[in-house]
């Protein structure tokens, strides 16, 4: 049974043969627990003219509580798309590990990546599939964004796509941002958002987004230049996806604190 998958999905090989293994399989008690686990917030994502930019800052709370202060919620989903998570963490990080293996496999058994559009609707079914765990306070939104491949224009590849807790998928157009600070961090990008950004121009006003968030939101973590804690940066183009350098974080957001030590209002 194990040597012939039998399916290109992996989460549907899981479901037969180890479904307890599944996030939305395993049976909860009756009540509300979402005070009982850790909870990642704010992620970021905008569309640049070479790819697409997503950001996510590094505190994970826990009622009233910083549970973590270097909690990483944005990862590569495979060589051309980005990932980040908010909401649950233990059950976000479980899952996109699990997102990561259903594109490995589907490409090993098919020999073809699966395009974006797939991507996408393969992770929309697997928070679909977390909806119990999600009525009982345990919810997971990721945030998705990629190089689209198959884009007839080069400059439009960098897409995004945001989900709700059905799992329903939709494409954002130009950026998005999820969890606590989604608002605050929304708001700063609604300002300063233009098409055709360089990545590196993009890089920069997710940095500022994620600061703007922080600064209104408990549950979101500034730059702690202090413990040099930085947020998580990565990019997807043409070339591949690529996580920013520690140094390379670290200069964004000391520049960006630094500036708005002369401008606090940004």
């Amino acid at each position: 049974m194990f040597t012939n998958a039998g399916t290109s999905s992996f989460t549907t090989f899981l479901s037969r043969v180890a479904p307890e293994m599944l996030p939305g399989r395993r049976p909860l008690p009756p009540g509300m627990a979402a005070d009982l686990a850790p909870h990642a917030t704010t992620i970021v994502a905008i569309a640049a003219a070479e790819g697409v930019v997503m950001a996510g800052d590094r505190r994970a709370t826990m009622g009233n509580l910083i549970a973590q202060r270097d909690i990483e919620k944005v990862h590569p989903a495979d060589a051309y798309s980005l990932v980040g998570i908010a909401g649950t963490a233990g059950i976000g990080i479980e899952l996109m590990r699990l997102f990561q293996v259903e594109l490995e496999h589907y490409e090993k058994i098919e020999g073809a990546m699966l395009s974006l559009d797939g991507k996408a609707n393969r992770l929309a079914s697997m928070i679909r599939g977390n909806l119990g765990a999600a009525m009982q306070g345990l919810a997971v939104v990721p945030l998705f964004a990629g190089f689209d491949l198959a884009a007839a224009d080069p400059a439009r590849a960098g897409r995004i796509f945001s989900f709700d807790v059905t799992g329903g998928p939709y494409e954002e157009t130009g950026y998005d941002a999820i969890g606590s600070g989604s608002l605050f961090a929304k708001s700063a990008l609604k300002k300063r958002f233009r098409a055709g950004l360089s990545v590196e121009d993009a890089t920069r006003l997710a940095v500022e987004a994620l600061y703007d968030a922080a600064d209104d939101d408990t549950a979101t973590g500034g730059p702690d230049l202090t413990r040099r804690i930085y947020p998580v940066v990565m990019t997807a183009t043409a070339e591949g996806t690529r996580r920013l350098t520690d140094p390379e974080t670290a200069a964004i957001a000391e520049g960006v604190v630094a500036g708005r030590m002369e401008n606090p209002g940004g």
